[in-house]
C-alpha cells in the first residue's frame, strides 16, 4: 500500500458516482421497487392495522433484500465489457481494494436512498415512531451487508454464462443471517423486548464482512481478468 492509495480510491469511487448520476434509473429503479413492493403487502394481507404491524419487520427487510439485488449485474459488468475494468486493475491498487470501493459506492447510490425510504413505508406500513429508530440503525448495518456481499457474489460470477441467474442465488442464502437479525431486532422493538443483542449480532455479522467480502472479490476480479 501506498501514499497514493486512498487518492485512487477516493478517484474510484468518485468515476462510480458520476456514472451513478448519469445513470439514475438504476437507484430510482430500486427505490419504486422497495417502495412499491412494500405496499403491495397491505393490498394482500387486507387493511388491518394490527396485521401489518406484525409483519412489517419482516416485509421492509424483504424488500431492502430484494431491492438491492437490482443494480448488482451491472456493478462489475459493464466495466468487464467496455475494458474499464483491465485499466482499473493496472492502477497499482490491489483487487481486494478496488472491489471495496465499488462496493463502498453501491450503498452509497442503492444502500443509502433505500435508507431514506425506509421510515415513510415503515410509518405506512403502521410501525410505532419509536421503533423507527431501530430500523434505520438495523437497515444501516444491513444495507453494508448486502452491498458487501453482493459485490463479492457480482465478482464472482463475472464473466460467466447466465450470471444475471447465478447472482440471486448466491447472494439470497449468504445474506439470510442479515434478514433475521436485522427483522428480529425490529420486531423486538416494537414487542417491548430487548433489541441489543441482535443488533449486535448484526454489528458482528458486518465486521467480519468487511475484510473477507473485498477480498473473495478481489480474487474474482483477478480470474475475470486473467
Amino acid at each position: 500500500m501506498t501514499l497514493q492509495t486512498p487518492t485512487l480510491i477516493l478517484a474510484i469511487l468518485e468515476r462510480d458516482l458520476r456514472l451513478a448520476l448519469r445513470h439514475g434509473a438504476d437507484t430510482l429503479g430500486s427505490v419504486l421497487f422497495f417502495i412499491l413492493a412494500g405496499a403491495l403487502f397491505p393490498l394482500a394481507l387486507g387493511p388491518s392495522p394490527e396485521l401489518l404491524r406484525h409483519m412489517a419487520p419482516g416485509i421492509v427487510w424483504v424488500c431492502a433484500l430484494l431491492a438491492a439485488l437490482l443494480p448488482l449485474d451491472r456493478l462489475f459488468g459493464s466495466e468487464l465489457e467496455d475494458g474499464s475494468l483491465d485499466q482499473l486493475m493496472m492502477t497499482g491498487l490491489p483487487p481486494a481494494l478496488i472491489a471495496l470501493a465499488k462496493m463502498l459506492a453501491h450503498w452509497l447510490t442503492t444502500g443509502l436512498p433505500l435508507l431514506a425510504a425506509a421510515a415513510p413505508l415503515g410509518i405506512m406500513l403502521g410501525m410505532p415512531s419509536d421503533s423507527l429508530p431501530i430500523l434505520l440503525i438495523g437497515l444501516l448495518l444491513g444495507t453494508l451487508i448486502l452491498s458487501l456481499i453482493g459485490g463479492m457474489a457480482a465478482s464472482v460470477v463475472l464473466g460467466a454464462r447466465r450470471g444475471g441467474v447465478l447472482l440471486p442465488l448466491l447472494v439470497l442464502p449468504l445474506t439470510t443471517p442479515a434478514l433475521i437479525f436485522g427483522a428480529a431486532a425490529l420486531d423486538a422493538a416494537q414487542t417491548g423486548l430487548s433489541w441489543g443483542p441482535d443488533l449486535e449480532l448484526l454489528a458482528a455479522f458486518l465486521a467480519a464482512a468487511i475484510p473477507l467480502c473485498p477480498l473473495a472479490a478481489g480474487a474474482g476480479l483477478r480470474a475475470a481478468v486473467e
